[in-house]
């Protein structure tokens, strides 16, 4: 194969229809669960260029597949167990049914999850009052009261983000001190928007048919309290999907940061020549669609150029 593709989100699509537009012939995406990714989880999508509508994740990914179709892309329903680097300079894939196949390029879409909390009602009201994303989801509360869960630099910096748009951000933690930089806990401290919640977890999240109606925190003396919020934002972590560079001996095939994600330069090339990384898995990475697809069309554009050097 000339192009294997692992993922088919924003990223890899993109990379596939780009790849294949731009003249390779043997362009092959796996994907084994659904083409368009962990958006099409989301409920309301509002901010994707040039869609005026507001539209669920699912229905802004439904025509990206048959697109991407439409100029060659062999779209297979199948995992990649691992991509590995053969003796004769070819990529060796690993599928999860121990098929081996070699390509002559890759590029690695696998995204990231982002890890749950655990507390009862997150999974209920997934997409109807609990998010992942204060970019993708905070507009849908303005003016309203959120609470935040985490301590770390991410969840501080979202809950900045969110005193933008909202009228108080409760942010919760389970310590009295924060993981994340000195320099961002400082300008939370000072932000009259957001209060903290200190020494506490979250027992519960709440609702009804209309979403969620609140959440039950309790300190560590069990005094419980009661947060009446329509929305709540999980910032506990990000799984990075990088399983598929991870070699038989525990190295992974390419240069990684400390986090798990693949170090990429601004064309998207990794450490190994002819492996490239767009989207979530990748150093940086900005976690909205539009960057991810624009990651896999830089990604693919990268591929054909380092495919046509080899003739050279």
């Amino acid at each position: 194969m000339d192009l294997v593709i692992v993922g088919g989100g924003p990223a890899g699509l993109t990379a596939g229809l780009y790849a294949s537009r731009g003249g390779l012939k043997n362009v092959v995406m796996f994907e084994k669960s659904v083409f368009g990714g962990q958006i099409t989880k989301s409920s309301e999508i509002e901010n994707y260029p040039g869609v005026v509508e507001v539209v669920s994740g699912l229905e802004l990914m439904e025509k990206w597949p048959e697109q991407a179709a439409r100029f060659g892309v062999k779209q297979e329903f199948a995992g990649v167990k691992r991509v590995s680097k053969a003796e004769d300079n070819f990529f060796d894939i690993t599928l999860e049914d121990d098929t081996h196949l070699k390509a002559k390029s890759v590029i690695i879409c696998t995204g990231s999850n982002p890890k749950k909390s655990g507390v009862d009602g997150e999974d209920e009201f997934y997409g109807k009052g609990v998010s992942f994303c204060a970019t993708c989801d905070g507009f849908f509360y303005r003016n309203k009261e959120v609470a935040v869960l985490g301590g770390g630099d991410a969840a501080l910096e979202e809950a900045l983000f969110l005193t933008n748009i909202c009228q108080k951000v409760y942010l919760v933690h389970r310590r009295d001190e924060f993981r994340a930089s000195p320099a961002t806990v400082q300008r939370v401290k000072k932000n009259a928007k957001i209060e903290l919640v200190l020494n506490s977890t979250v027992k519960k999240i709440y609702g009804d048919t209309s979403g969620v109606n609140g959440v039950i925190v309790a300190d560590k003396e069990g005094n419980e309290r009661d947060l009446k919020v329509p929305g709540v934002f999980v910032f506990v972590g990000m799984k990075v999907n990088n399983e598929v560079l991870l070699q038989e001996n525990g190295s992974f095939l390419c240069e990684m940061s400390k986090g798990g994600e693949a170090v990429v330069d601004l064309n998207m090339r990794t450490s190994v020549k002819g492996l490239f990384a767009a989207g979530d898995i990748r150093i940086n990475a900005a976690k909205q669609v539009v960057c991810a697809a624009a990651d896999g069309a830089v990604a693919a554009i990268g591929a054909i150029g380092y495919l046509e050097s080899l003739h050279e």
